[in-house]
């Protein structure tokens, strides 16, 4: 499939990470080769940022970095770790607060702490101005209730990963939000090809969450941008247009979002 003169945007990937540290350079360069002109990262905690930031300053204008608190780690110390996130929000801009949200998967052990650190970086991207990008597995619902709970017209951003119903689908685009579509629309039974058919493409944004996820004929292998173009074919076989109309509407969405 030929995309080399598609200009795509990566709008979630954790490129920073472990994974990427030993052939970090070549990902990016295979990336940009299939069309890929930028990569947003999104925060996971403090142990990483110095990773992430460094990533950015070594491309910059091509590597945007988020800043926020991810779920999973919203532990004990949970009000430790918001306190660099708000010290490098009021220090510097940032392409968004993410990823934030719920993740009720593993442990709910943490969930009041979680909504708490949810709805404070809510507070931080409205004081900033600044779109969320949201983790919602196994909560969707819970945070569409978050977002409508927050919303004063000025919230907007991303449901990152989305893989849940119609009417799900549709309550986040109600309150003017974009769905990250990545690697799970491929999965054979995932029944989100089924859900996008009825949702515009007007608010779709593509992603890869990489290293995680890899879209078919890679899952299980350490997903990368570069693949970010499977994902495109299979939305042009949903929507019945062309893969450079996947690549222009998607891309036009995520600069909205990002203001870039």
């Amino acid at each position: 499939m030929e995309l080399r003169r598609m200009m795509l945007i990566d709008s979630h990937c954790h490129l920073y990470v472990e994974e990427f540290r030993d052939d970090i350079s070549t990902v990016i360069s295979e990336a940009r080769g299939a069309g890929v002109e930028a990569f947003y990262l999104p925060a996971i905690d403090s142990t990483e940022h110095e990773a992430m930031l460094g990533l950015e300053a070594a491309y910059p204008g091509v590597c945007h970095a988020m800043m926020g608190l991810h779920p999973c780690y919203v532990k004990e110390n949970w009000e430790e770790e918001l306190q660099p996130v708000a010290d490098w929000l009021a220090r510097r801009s940032f392409a968004a607060v993410g990823e934030i949200g719920l993740d009720f998967y593993w442990d709910r052990t943490f969930e009041t702490a979680q909504y708490e650190a949810f709805r404070r970086q809510v507070q931080m991207a409205k004081q900033y101005a600044l779109p969320i990008v949201i983790h919602s597995r196994n909560s969707i619902q819970e945070c569409i209730n978050i977002v409508k709970e927050q919303q004063d017209g000025s919230l907007g951003g991303i449901f990152h990963c989305f893989s849940g119903s119609y009417e799900l689908a549709r309550e986040v685009v109600k309150q003017g939000f974009y769905l990250g579509i990545g690697g799970v629309v491929t999965y054979k039974n995932a029944g989100l090809p089924e859900v996008l058919a009825k949702i515009p493409l007007e608010h779709i944004v593509l992603e890869t969450d990489a290293p995680y996820l890899s879209p078919v004929p890679f899952r299980g292998k350490r997903n990368q941008p570069a693949y970010l173009v499977h994902v495109v074919e299979k939305l042009a076989d949903i929507y019945r247009v062309s893969p450079d109309e996947i690549a222009e509407v998607t891309s036009a969405n995520a600069r909205k979002i990002f203001k870039s």
